[in-house]
């Protein structure tokens, strides 16, 4: 078992950064690919970014290449995703998901609960 808690959504100008890091409690975080998703009203689930087990793999929707990047520290639990050049669109909520990382969300076996990105004009 997996329990991701994402962290460090907030408010921030268009042309801001965010960072977001997601707390992974349980034995089996290294063993799992992570993901990042977003959600915004009246949306669909959106892919952003996945990366292996080691890292060795990233991956990366075109909405966000060259302004996300997605890590991790294993030693640590932990999950990030590096927002820079927010833009309006970027409004959402953020989830972590521990699994198969890929780009479609019903390959991820654990989520969290969400954090909330808001990036005004």
């Amino acid at each position: 078992q997996v329990q991701l808690v994402e962290s460090g959504g907030g408010l921030v100008q268009a042309g801001g950064s965010l960072r977001l890091s997601c707390a992974a409690s349980g034995r089996t975080f290294s063993s799992n690919g992570m993901g990042w998703f977003r959600q915004a009203p009246g949306k669909e689930r959106e892919f952003l970014a996945s990366i292996s087990r080691t890292s060795d793999s990233t991956y990366y929707a075109d909405s966000v290449k060259g302004r996300f990047t997605i890590s991790r520290d294993n030693a640590k639990n932990t999950g990030y995703l590096q927002m820079n050049s927010l833009k309006p669109e970027d409004t959402a909520v953020y989830y972590c998901a521990a699994g198969v990382p890929t780009s479609t969300w019903s390959q991820y076996d654990y989520w969290g609960q969400g954090t909330q990105v808001t990036v005004s004009s």
